[in-house]
């Protein structure tokens, strides 16, 4: 367990997004490449996705976080910084595993961009056949 002085380190990856988070005790200030948490993610369904492990942990507002993000669009990085502060709150309490675990908030999700094939436009697509 850490102590509660201490930052704490964790790292999330969502599709090709890699985030980096440090968080520590503090006001519930928000600060993601170097930007506030609002103007980085100006819409509310994001904002709720990166704030879901606070509320789940029933700690809004405890805790201080600056992520790093590169790679991937503006949904995968909120999804790998959601798992990053969810990681990062576990190796605080590991009580919280089960209400987390249990929310979906601990499993790195698996689905990413199919390469594109050879002979083809796209991952799936054909081109147009002609009988004639």
């Amino acid at each position: 367990m850490a102590t509660e002085t201490q930052e704490i380190g964790a790292t999330g990856r969502r599709k090709c997004a890699v985030a980096r988070v440090q968080m520590k005790p503090g006001t519930g200030k928000i600060e993601i490449n170097g930007r506030p948490f609002e103007e980085y993610f100006p819409t509310q369904a994001l904002q709720s996705v990166i704030l879901r492990p606070f509320e789940i942990a029933k700690t809004i507002n405890s805790f201080d976080i600056k992520a790093k993000t590169t790679g991937g669009g503006t949904h995968g990085q909120a999804g790998a910084i959601r798992l990053a502060i969810s990681r990062a709150l576990l190796s605080l309490n590991a009580e919280l595993r089960v209400p987390l675990r249990g929310d979906g908030l601990l499993t790195r999700d698996p689905r990413m961009k199919e390469r594109k094939k050879s002979g083809q436009p796209g991952a799936r697509k054909r081109f147009q056949f002609s009988k004639r």
